[in-house]
């Protein structure tokens, strides 16, 4: 555990940086809260995968590993688990549980929607915490139904959408307007770790910034191009 992360945001609900600056007194309080968070990365199975047809597999991976490899960065809770790993749906991608050893597996007797088995539903409750963002596949199924009964429960949960896969652009567009009709917030891979990063002013900065090559590739191109002149204009001084 990283003691200089965790003090950078307080479980108090004003989402406040700490980080020894003066900031705006009005900032963070309509954004994501890492002290109230619990991120859910469900059935990114390999059988599934293959029935993905709305964003390409490489990348759906590539977010879901980022957002797994910031939850290890940051320690926020992880919760994963699978839809009849050992049938056709195969098994889960390895990346995530590389990435974040600290996930907590909850294995299912066959449900699909992960909010009918009790052990997942009482794991997330345990967490004491009220924010679920989600991501999986199907977005549709895997995605949509333990959101809508989270929310239902009271909840405040966001759908992790390029984190996430359906078989056809069509479902997509359908999913996305069933989570907007119902109160579930999409968002993008991408947004979730600017949303919970908050300051560059803190120790995980340099790692933080290799997270955003994962999930916008050409980044690597920027800080490549900044590095340079940086090097440059240090030569120049001399």
């Amino acid at each position: 555990m990283n003691n200089q992360i965790d003090s950078l945001f307080k479980p108090d609900g004003k989402n406040t940086i700490h980080d020894g600056i003066e900031h705006g007194s009005g900032g963070g309080k309509a954004l994501i809260d890492p002290t109230d968070t619990v991120l859910l990365l469900l059935d990114h199975q390999s059988g599934l995968f293959q029935n993905v047809k709305d964003i390409s597999v490489a990348e759906l991976r590539a977010n879901a590993t980022a957002l797994a490899k910031f939850a290890a960065l940051t320690n926020l809770p992880l919760i994963t688990t699978a839809s009849v790993p050992d049938g056709p749906n195969g098994p889960l991608m390895p990346e995530i549980q590389q990435a974040a050893p600290h996930a907590v597996y909850v294995p299912r007797k066959g449900e699909v929607n992960a909010w009918d088995n009790e052990l997942f539903a009482k794991t997330v409750r345990e967490t004491g915490r009220k924010t679920l963002i989600i991501g999986g596949v199907w977005t549709s199924v895997c995605v949509m139904f333990p959101a809508l009964d989270a929310k239902a429960e009271g909840f405040k949960v966001y759908a992790a959408i390029d984190a996430s896969g359906d078989p056809s652009e069509l479902a997509s567009r359908t999913t996305l307007a069933r989570f907007t009709q119902a109160g579930v917030i999409p968002i993008s891979a991408n947004a979730v770790i600017c949303e919970m990063h908050r300051t560059w002013n803190r120790p995980d900065a340099a790692q933080l910034a290799d997270l955003y090559c994962m999930v916008s590739p050409n980044y690597r191109a920027v800080m490549e191009s900044y590095d340079k002149a940086q090097e440059v204009a240090r030569q120049q001084k001399k």
